[in-house]
């Protein structure tokens, strides 16, 4: 089982520097295969469950590759299949993981009420009672899902809920590798998303700027999408100058290796508002350029 621990450690790994691609879903699948195969042939329950746990992380990482790959369809496929493994190997951890994913898909949909659904069943899972750190997370998920809704006293709230949660939580507590990415500084990157949505650029950018300062460079792939959130909080702040030259360092962070798909939407969002505020500004026609050019290249 620990091969199969190590084997879940090196896939994200793979996708804190790259993001989800087709790659990385295939090999998360083919070890859930394998944990799954393993399984059958487990001479006690107590083994049964383990080996149900670690093939529900594997479909879970396939799935998060499918969504970070905007691969809205298999995504959800995966999601239900990786719930249901996490309820077989009765896994609390895997199931606030697998809901977690399923608010970012809902809001990739637009479904923010969906969202905001799946952040509340995060927040259900019984791991939540017992570790702060991930009742953080499900409360950090949930604030952005109200503020896509508008619904800026809720996203506040929650937001305030998770940063309380955070502080209780014991960061040397042992804890899946796909948790590794969130902290301190992940939740600074989510309160400037949430401060963004419900028009609060200034504190947006402020937000951006401290995430971007504490956010650890091999989550590179993190870093890229702060950095283009930064970009789009400045340019909601009528800074176009900067916010072009800021978004240029999002597309040069991830440079070798293609565009995530999430990464690429959220640059559209950027091209898209850029656009609008500034169709004739020689700077956004320079970006707009640059832009086309790493869309047709990934």
């Amino acid at each position: 089982m620990l091969r199969l621990r190590n084997g879940l450690d090196a896939l994200m790994e793979l996708d804190d520097a790259r993001g989800g691609h087709e790659a990385l879903e295939k090999a998360a699948l083919a070890g859930a295969a394998e944990t799954l195969n393993k399984q059958k042939l487990a001479a006690t329950q107590r083994i049964r469950l383990r080996l149900f746990s670690i093939a529900a992380d594997y479909t879970a990482t396939a799935a998060w590759s499918a969504l970070d790959a905007r691969k809205g369809e298999r995504a959800e496929a995966l999601l239900a299949r990786a719930l249901y493994l996490a309820g077989m190997g009765q896994d609390p951890v895997a199931e606030l993981r697998v809901w977690n994913s399923c608010a970012m898909l809902a809001h990739q949909r637009g479904g923010h009420a969906e969202a905001v659904d799946s952040g509340l069943a995060a927040q259900s899972t019984a791991i939540i009672r017992r570790d702060p750190f991930f009742a953080s997370l499900a409360h950090a998920r949930t604030a952005i899902a109200h503020s896509n809704l508008g619904d800026r006293q809720a996203a506040l709230r929650s937001l305030g809920r998770a940063q309380e949660s955070l502080a209780k939580a014991r960061p040397q507590e042992p804890r899946p590798s796909w948790s590794a990415f969130y902290g301190a500084a992940e939740l600074t990157a989510i309160c400037a998303i949430v401060r963004d949505r419900i028009g609060d650029s200034a504190e947006a950018e402020a937000a951006s700027h401290q995430a971007l300062g504490s956010i650890p460079t091999q989550f590179r792939r993190n870093r890229a999408l702060a950095t283009a959130r930064l970009a789009l909080a400045q340019l909601h702040q009528r800074e176009i100058d900067q916010a072009c030259a800021t978004a240029s360092k999002a597309l040069e962070l991830m440079a070798g290796t293609p565009l995530p798909g999430r990464m690429r939407f959220l640059l559209g969002d950027f091209h898209r508002d850029l656009i609008t505020l500034a169709p004739t500004a020689g700077v956004a026609q320079r970006w707009a350029d640059r832009y086309r050019c790493e869309w047709s290249r990934t």
